[in-house]
């Protein structure tokens, strides 16, 4: 098979609709988050795998908020493009719509994006198509993976330097008035 050196972002443009049954409700009642993530992961990787020409590995789902609640009944459609790539990877941006179709209400209930890896035969990471910009918002949805990608690089370095600079017995002033108890053992273990 013939490797495609680029795709449009329209190519594997991918959208699932999946009517929301009673067995996907939580005890409130509504959707679990766990049912929409696992149809979030499942149309991220039929969006990347089509523009790689590959499969394709999960390597984080970021911004993942439940904005408006999913209904029993509810048709939710969850409309997938690549926003960014990489060498390897992609960046998916998933926007999820529920639609009451029996009153016509619908709703924007989720955007997240996440980040695939495709792999080759042997198993390692393959390289992926570049992708063509077509439109001012497919230029946009790019610039702002690639800020979120520099911003999420940033944070970690700054978790990373936060754990290890912490200091667990001056910054135990920090905790009074939260709504926590420590209860350590003799050997300053937790217990």
């Amino acid at each position: 098979m013939e490797k495609v050196e680029r795709r449009t972002v329209t190519y594997s443009k991918t959208t699932i609709t999946e009517l929301m049954i009673p067995s996907y409700a939580n005890f409130g009642g509504k959707i679990h988050g766990g049912i929409l993530l696992s149809l979030i992961d499942k149309v991220a990787y039929a969006c990347a795998s089509k523009h790689a020409g590959a499969y394709c590995v999960t390597v984080s789902i970021d911004n993942v908020e439940f904005l408006q609640p999913v209904e029993v009944g509810e048709l939710v459609s969850l409309h997938a493009s690549v926003n960014y790539v990489g060498n390897t990877s992609l960046v998916i941006g998933i926007k999820v719509i529920a639609e009451n179709v029996k009153i016509g209400l619908v709703k924007h209930t989720n955007t997240s994006y996440v980040t695939m890896v495709a792999k080759g035969d042997d198993d390692r990471p393959t390289p992926v198509p570049a992708l063509v910009l077509e439109t001012k918002e497919e230029v946009r949805r790019f610039v702002e993976a690639m800020k979120r990608k520099e911003l999420k690089l940033s944070f970690n370095e700054k978790m990373d330097e936060t754990k290890n600079a912490l200091d667990l017995e001056g910054e135990l002033g920090i905790l009074k008035g939260q709504r926590c108890l420590i209860r350590l053992d003799e050997k300053g273990a937790t217990s």
